[in-house]
């Protein structure tokens, strides 16, 4: 009885050791190169040759505009631009040839969630509503980097953040932004980066 124990015991743990290698293989796909997101960063509407790290999202901004030959500020709502860089690393790294054109990686789509790190997260309440929008782009060998819309101009007409064009609050979130795309083999490939965003009436550039 003693050696059909130990025996079972043994094959108890290599069924664990081959499960858990199943449960890794499908967490990462079988695309033999993963997409990476080397960095996101963003740009208020307003001023949309600034980029940063950290979004200041201007809910409403006065656009200096001549009517009836005078100079009058006009309430503007823009949406905010993002931009991600890209890279692909190859998960077998001894492999001599390298990325080659079968794992260049065609996005299709991309995913937008905000949140907030104090737990309150309820879209149109809280946060702004998460959004799906489609993009082409191919991240080849060499890497690559496209631009996206990252806050609507509808999110700034919704709540939570309509009403920040009366009052001084700000809503700090964190949104998470997740791109979608296949490589030429076929392979579902996906990354997911984050970046700060703080929403307020700020002060209108000149």
């Amino acid at each position: 009885m003693s050696a059909m124990f130990k025996s079972w015991r043994v094959l108890a743990a290599i069924a664990v050791v081959v499960s858990a290698g199943c449960g890794d293989l499908a967490t990462q796909g079988r695309a033999p190169a993963q997409l990476t997101i080397l960095s996101l960063t963003a740009s208020s509407g307003a001023t949309p040759a600034e980029f940063g790290a950290t979004l200041h999202s201007d809910v409403i901004t006065n656009v200096k505009k001549t009517v009836d030959g005078q100079q009058v500020d006009v309430p503007t709502i823009f949406n905010d631009t993002g931009t991600a860089a890209f890279a692909l690393i190859l998960k077998n790294p001894v492999n001599p040839a390298g990325v080659s054109e079968l794992n260049s990686v065609t996005i299709s789509r991309y995913r937008v969630v905000y949140r907030r790190t104090d737990g309150h997260n309820t879209p149109g309440v809280d946060v702004p509503f998460p959004f799906d929008s489609a993009i082409t782009f191919t991240v080849t060998a060499d890497g690559g980097s496209t631009g996206f819309n990252l806050v609507r101009h509808s999110a700034k007409q919704e709540a939570p953040l309509a009403s920040l064009a009366f009052n001084p609050d700000l809503i700090n979130t964190i949104a998470d932004v997740t791109f979608y795309g296949q490589d030429q083999a076929g392979n579902d490939v996906s990354a997911t980066g984050s970046i700060g965003i703080d929403f307020g009436n700020f002060g209108d550039p000149q």
